[in-house]
């Protein structure tokens, strides 16, 4: 058997150590899991047990946690996961660009900060860039965090009107409906967006903007025919647009506009014989100036822990059935 490293790291207070192993020592559990190391503690003193290149991570790690604690942040299963990420690539003290300021503030005044650091990329390129294509699985924070920059721009009298819109396939986007029929059709594709809206700005102020015309919700094929100026216009479920309704969609916005694209591309529900806008997109205008891509992948998600994993083995899955197509090909 080999020998066992052990690194020991010594706490100011028994409430430092409290907050990093959190409630029925579920943290600790996470850290050990993690780093596939033992944690032992003895009054202040923690006392990590593995191979050593393990247990140099995890004290990296608990180090970067320590910190994060005492400027009053939280910690939990997914900041772990995501530290521990971090701390694996020699890249732990990371962590702290994130609790630098907050992004934005809800109606009841928490703050929302990045939780990844392309979390924040995706931000700094939303503030410098004119057109921003975000790509990346659910529970990543494509939609909040975009919907929190437009309520944002919209208060600092940056923009004048925020404009979201999502492709209704289900319904079609046929629209030869009196309005009430189309609301009823495409209500329930565009019901993200507005509980985003809701909790930036309050249900009373979001019907107010809605409307007196500051905040437009509406399917993709409104959009046609428009020239949407000094707004913050997001397309949101992009990868259910066609390359047609794309370019429509890009060749809208005039001076004094901000615009985003979201979407996941393994959840595509178009027919088989119509491509995806996105995909084709991002491929085309990828080296365009004041256009930026950002991608996300499992390790953004900031959902529930198990969400990373599952993401993760669906990854795992495509990757090794496209591996062995091309192995059946040669």
């Amino acid at each position: 058997m080999d020998k066992q490293f052990v690194r020991e790291i010594e706490f100011d207070t028994m409430d430092d150590l409290m907050a990093l192993f959190g409630s029925f020592d579920e943290n600790a559990k996470a850290i050990e899991s993690e780093t596939r190391t033992k944690i032992i503690s003895k009054d202040t003193t923690l006392k990590i047990i593995g191979d050593r290149t393990d247990v140099e991570i995890c004290e990296q790690l608990i180090i970067s946690l320590l910190k994060m604690i005492k400027k009053g942040e939280k910690i939990d299963e997914t900041k772990i996961a995501y530290a521990s990420e971090l701390a694996k690539d020699g890249n732990a003290e990371a962590i702290h660009e994130l609790m630098e300021g907050s992004i934005a503030v809800t109606n009841k005044g928490r703050q929302i900060k990045c939780k990844t650091l392309m979390q924040k990329r995706y931000i700094e390129e939303i503030k410098n860039k004119t057109l921003v294509f975000c790509v990346g699985p659910a529970g990543t924070g494509k939609t909040y965090l975009a919907v929190a920059m437009a309520v944002k721009a919209l208060k600092n009298k940056e923009i004048e009107r925020i404009i979201l819109t999502r492709p209704a396939v289900e319904a079609g986007e046929k629209l030869g409906f009196l309005p009430g029929d189309l609301q009823n059709k495409v209500d329930p594709y565009l019901r993200p967006l507005y509980d985003a809206l809701y909790e930036f700005m309050g249900a009373e102020t979001f019907a107010r903007h809605l409307e007196n015309g500051i905040i437009e919700v509406a399917p993709l094929a409104y959009m046609r025919g428009r020239t949407l100026t000094e707004s913050f216009i997001l397309l949101d479920e992009a990868q259910n647009c066609t390359r047609e309704q794309m370019k429509m969609f890009l060749t809208r916005f005039g001076e004094g506009s901000s615009v985003i694209v979201t979407g996941d591309i393994t959840q595509i529900d178009l027919p088989k014989k119509s491509s995806s806008g996105l995909v084709h997109a991002v491929k085309v205008l990828k080296n365009v100036d004041e256009i930026s891509v950002i991608n996300f992948t499992h390790k953004d998600v900031v959902r529930h822990r198990l969400v990373q994993r599952i993401i993760k083995a669906y990854e795992k899955f495509e990757k090794d059935r496209s591996s062995s197509g091309k192995s059946r090909r040669k």
